[in-house]
């Protein structure tokens, strides 16, 4: 059986792994991800891969990669925590640097591909991952392949405006009123707390413990986040929709959401809206980026 080494590039750390082709993880580790730049992280990848070439003969190098990746050149756009990475052709890097074919892709399309591959999604035709974090972002996903758009912007349900669009409409993104990280702003300042005073994981036990003002917040939470997939249903109609981010772990926020989505339904509105959670947690970006090189190598042949 093939093996691959897999790697997924992080804002904190390089994850890696070796890998055969039906995902086993048959090594896998994670070192600080490189500072200095480009050629750092050329090093450290390149070490990485000969440290197990003693033990494996490997078919090749699967990336994930943060920013606007455009598989096809290598290249990425746009911005990330990475700033070194951008607009330079990775695949051609890595391949001088490695002697190994190469394939990268964007890390939130590898954890949506992870999913329809052995995940949440598998045998699926078309689905979407809506990921919820400090932002909003996600993917769409039709037969095994990700929708990226004509900019690379596919997915990018963030920027959709939720609110009225006559007064400082990009202020009023999905992304700045639906995320994880509005609402905890908006459970301080509900609770007349400084910024910053709370994390996520706090929002939720005070709700737990009865707070009747953040349990009020979760509810308001829950119902911006269902007018959101709403709108993605009745836009995108896919089979599935997915839910992603340390948010989705949680029952009660599943449950939240597909109260408000049955809320969300009347003679004109007919369609029975869910969410269902990602599968696939910290290994999701490996996962989805061996398949992505797979794909690439069928096509290929």
């Amino acid at each position: 059986m093939n093996k691959y080494m897999v790697f997924d590039i992080g804002g904190t750390y390089l994850k890696y792994a070796v890998m055969d082709e039906k995902a086993n993880m048959l090594e896998c580790g994670r070192i600080p991800t490189p500072v200095e730049g480009i050629e750092e992280l050329l090093q450290k990848i390149d070490a990485i891969v000969k440290g197990y070439k003693d033990m494996y003969t490997f078919s090749g190098i699967a990336v994930s990669s943060p920013g606007a990746v455009n598989s096809k050149t290598g290249f990425i756009g746009g911005a990330s925590a990475i700033s070194y990475i951008h607009n330079m052709n990775m695949i051609e890097l890595l391949e001088k640097r490695t002697g190994l074919k190469t394939s990268i892709e964007n890390d939130a399309n590898c954890a949506a591909l992870a999913e329809g591959w052995l995940g949440a999604a598998k045998n699926t035709d078309y689905y979407i991952c809506v990921v919820i974090g400090t932002g909003i972002g996600g993917s769409i996903v039709l037969n095994r392949s990700i929708l990226k758009g004509a900019s690379l912007h596919g997915g990018e349900f963030g920027y959709m405006i939720f609110g009225s669009p006559l007064e400082n409409p990009l202020q009023k993104t999905w992304s700045l009123t639906s995320s994880t990280h509005a609402l905890v702003r908006e459970a301080e300042k509900k609770k007349g707390l400084l910024a910053g005073t709370l994390n996520g994981e706090e929002v939720f036990q005070l709700a737990e413990d009865g707070d009747v003002t953040i349990q009020q917040c979760l509810t308001a939470h829950y119902k911006k986040l269902a007018a959101g997939i709403f709108n993605l249903k009745y836009s995108l109609d896919p089979s599935k929709i997915l839910i992603g981010g340390g948010i989705s772990k949680r029952k009660e926020v599943i449950d939240g959401i597909n109260k408000e989505l049955k809320q969300l339904k009347n003679e004109t509105a007919t369609l029975d809206i869910e969410v269902e959670a990602c599968e696939f947690d910290n290994d999701a970006n490996l996962i989805g980026a061996l398949f992505h090189f797979l794909k690439e190598e069928k096509c290929n042949r």
